[in-house]
């Protein structure tokens, strides 16, 4: 797919990435208790006591954070495990109040899936690449250490602990840094379309972890690092480029990567070692004694199924061959599910009156070119679905044209009035007076007397000058169609 390669001094070096993205699960309650999983409140008010590990307390498994995890896999093809085990996973930390954490090693809920990914997503002739999932597990979050809020002391906060993570596991099949933000993208698209997972890496919601080696084109894996805790697609691809780079510098300089666990400075553009990469068996991993290894029956993955909603690729291709639309429109539309869900109303609101290519070109060129001047996202928008449609009714139906709409809907940003109110208001309607049009189009001759007879003399690219002289004399409000016939007809 790409042929990204790392220059050094002894010849070319490929990069060999593998992903392990933590997506947290969308649900209402943690994964082995009835503590909320609300983002943004105070410093340990959801914990419950099994969160804190009080002696006694035995976890209960949440059935919907299963579901999330089965209707992921579901959404990349991947086969479902019907028996999955819970494992300890033993190490001691100040945020891990158990001094293990619940999670799956040897026997995971998902199996092997695959993620196919555009280096261009919005490039439909771009290259294809189908990147291999290896596993989805799920486990349990570790809480929080603060270390801001004292000179001299660290906190803790336990709210985060106990909420269901599903890590996804990718095999080392992506070569390059732009495949690896490619992944990531689509990843998230489909977690926030199937909705397991909100996708918000900025609020720690879904992270990475990069897996990194270096090789000579054809040789075996090298060995690899991991850097932790990666919560951008731009920082996924910089820890790529710079630990790459690094590995590269090493071997060159007859040094030897050691398998260790990194952490990436964004401040500084680098990476750093933060301790040596331990085995599985240092964890002493065994199956957790307080919960039954879990059986799916058929009715729960069929309740599953049939919860999916379409997903992007298909939606992608239904918006090629059922809309008409075109490539690089319907992957722009169907890339994040609120830019879909923002689109499919306003078709809703439109219904006949509109074509869905009119709609989406409306949506992509003029209402995100807006939203990025005012720093906004869609589902932010000062301009609802239903407004749209009103503006792109009085469009096609002739009550204004292109122009003037494009001034309607300024001022719609400006004020949050509707089309209908501000045309009437502002008398914006175009008209199609025979009379008024032709005496403005006689002015506008009348004063280009050189221009009409280079046109007649065959110069034809003349003729939008006297469109545009005739449009601006009529204020914008003159129909276009009559504009053109009638001019047609004074040039002769």
């Amino acid at each position: 797919m790409s042929s990204y390669r790392i220059q050094g001094a002894t010849g070319d070096w490929e990069v060999v990435i593998g992903l392990e993205v933590h997506a947290q699960v969308t649900s209402n309650a943690k994964l082995f208790s009835g503590a909320s999983t609300a983002f943004g409140s105070e410093p340990n008010s959801q914990v419950s006591l099994v969160d804190a590990a009080m002696p006694g307390m035995l976890p209960t498994l949440n059935r919907e954070c299963i579901a999330q995890a089965v209707r992921t896999g579901m959404a990349i093809d991947a086969a479902i495990n019907k028996w999955s085990r819970f494992d300890r996973k033993n190490y001691f930390y100040a945020d891990l109040p158990q001094g293990y954490q619940i999670s799956q090693l040897y026997h995971p809920l998902v199996g092997e899936g695959t993620i196919t990914v555009q280096l261009d997503e919005k490039d439909p002739d771009s290259p294809v690449k189908a990147i291999g999932v290896e596993r989805i597990h799920v486990e349990q979050d570790a809480g929080k250490l603060m270390h801001d809020q004292h000179p001299t002391r660290s906190y803790v906060d336990l709210n985060r602990s106990g909420v269901a993570l599903m890590e996804i596991v990718s095999k080392p099949d992506m070569r390059s840094p732009a495949e690896a933000g490619a992944y990531v993208r689509k990843l998230r698209s489909i977690l926030r379309y199937v909705g397991s997972c909100d996708g918000n890496m900025e609020e720690g919601s879904m992270r990475a972890d990069v897996n990194v080696s270096v090789r000579k084109p054809g040789e075996e894996f090298g060995t690899r690092t991991e850097t932790k805790n990666v919560n951008s697609v731009r920082f996924v691809m910089a820890v790529i480029e710079h630990e790459a780079r690094r590995q590269v510098d090493v071997l060159e300089a007859g040094g030897k990567i050691v398998q260790e666990t990194r952490l990436y400075d964004p401040d500084r553009g680098e990476t750093r070692s933060m301790r040596s990469k331990e085995d599985a068996h240092d964890y002493r991993y065994f199956p957790d004694p307080d919960l039954l290894p879990l059986v799916l029956d058929d009715a729960f993955l069929a309740e599953c199924r049939a919860s999916l909603p379409e997903l992007p690729d298909p939606k992608r291709r239904r918006y090629e061959t059922e809309l008409g639309l075109s490539a690089y429109n319907a992957a722009v539309l169907t890339a994040e599910v609120e830019t879909t869900r923002w689109f499919e109303v306003l078709l809703a609101e439109c219904g006949s009156k509109v074509t869905a290519k009119a709609a989406a070109n409306w949506l992509i060129s003029d209402l995100f070119g807006a939203l990025n001047r005012l720093g906004r996202d869609i589902a932010d928008s000062p301009v609802s679905p239903a407004q749209g449609a009103e503006l792109l009714a009085l469009i096609a139906g002739g009550t204004i044209s292109n122009t003037l709409g494009k001034q309607v809907f300024e001022i719609m940003l400006e004020t949050g009035q509707a089309a209908g109110v501000i045309v009437e208001e502002r008398g914006l309607k175009q008209t199609s007076d025979t009379g008024a049009i032709e005496a403005e189009i006689a002015k506008v001759i009348a004063a280009n007397p050189d221009k009409v007879a280079d046109y007649r003399g065959g110069k034809d690219k003349l003729f939008g000058f006297f469109v545009g002289q005739t449009m601006k004399a009529m204020a914008g409000k003159a129909n276009p169609g009559v504009v053109n016939e009638l001019l047609k007809k004074a040039l002769g």
